[in-house]
């Protein structure tokens, strides 16, 4: 393997739980996506562009728990800026969202 880091590098990327509170549609964005707004609890609202469409409804997302990195630069998808990066696992192409086994408090760090 040729990435390898060490657990000090890993400990820089702040992964946290949050929950949808909106999914709006992304006509601008080059590929489907939804741009989302998610509440991390005491660290604020963050909002981030997912290509997520073949999967889930906007409907089906809201309230929703996720997984985020929230440590990374804001990042200009066409007319949106994205402040976090919502992780999911890719097979054939398709985002599987990352979350929680139960609810939790938003803000709650992975580890």
């Amino acid at each position: 393997m040729d990435n390898i880091i060490t657990f000090e590098d890993f400990t820089k990327v702040d992964l946290r739980v949050g929950t949808i509170t909106d999914v709006a549609d992304f006509p601008k964005a080059r590929n489907p996506a939804y741009q989302l707004t998610i509440d991390f609890g005491d660290l604020g609202v963050k909002k981030s562009s997912a290509q997520i469409t073949t999967l889930y409804k906007k409907e089906d997302l809201l309230n929703r728990q996720i997984i985020a990195i929230v440590n990374f630069p804001t990042k200009q998808i066409a007319n949106f800026m994205s402040e976090c990066l919502v992780m999911g696992v890719v097979k054939e192409k398709d985002v599987y969202l990352l979350h929680p086994e139960t609810k939790v408090k938003n803000g709650s760090q992975v580890s």
